[in-house]
């Protein structure tokens, strides 16, 4: 028996998935500079490499935006499973992070200057959870228009859902 998902349920994970993608790169490329410096503090790799490393990242990040929003089957799936490593790795990172007592500022997300805390490895989790999900087989079923007006829905939900969680928690490690 396998697994498969409802196509609806796919295509609002994947929209979710790109959109925060094309939002996080949208960041880092409006201050390449900026996004350099965040990455040099977590000090992974020499300085010097920050800045191409940071560019490099930007353009993953917007490749799989649009990897995803596509939805072509095949390339829908692999980008989703390029989607739940690049999670899996900004995870890593901040794991290390955190098991080095480093206290950031900016963790470098892009969505307002959340300090480096335990709370980025929960929510990491839960987006590779969403992006191994989102490359699921889906069942084969037509999508009507009803279909189409819950995958927005979904999708601007997921959204909201995302920008107020991660608001909270900012202001919260912020406040500790």
């Amino acid at each position: 028996m396998s697994i498969s998902l409802d196509p609806v349920l796919s295509a609002v994970l994947r929209a979710s998935l790109a959109l925060l993608f094309g939002v996080a790169a949208a960041h880092k490329l409006r201050a390449p500079r900026a996004f350099a410096a965040v990455l040099a503090e977590y000090r992974l790799l020499p300085a010097a490499a920050s800045l191409p490393l940071g560019i490099a990242l930007a353009g993953a990040e917007l490749a799989l935006a649009l990897a995803l929003a596509l939805c072509v089957p095949p390339l829908a799936r692999e980008a989703a499973l390029a989607a739940a490593l690049l999670l899996a790795l900004y995870g890593a990172a901040i794991a290390i992070e955190l098991a080095r007592g480093i206290d950031l500022e900016d963790c470098g997300c892009g969505f307002g200057a959340r300090p480096l805390e335990a709370g980025l490895l929960l929510r990491n989790a839960l987006l590779v959870a969403a992006a191994l999900a989102a490359a699921l087989p889906t069942s084969a079923r037509a999508l009507g228009a009803t279909d189409v007006l819950t995958i927005v829905a979904g999708t601007a939900t997921s959204a909201l859902v995302f920008a107020a969680a991660d608001g909270l928690a900012a202001r919260r490690a912020r406040a500790v």
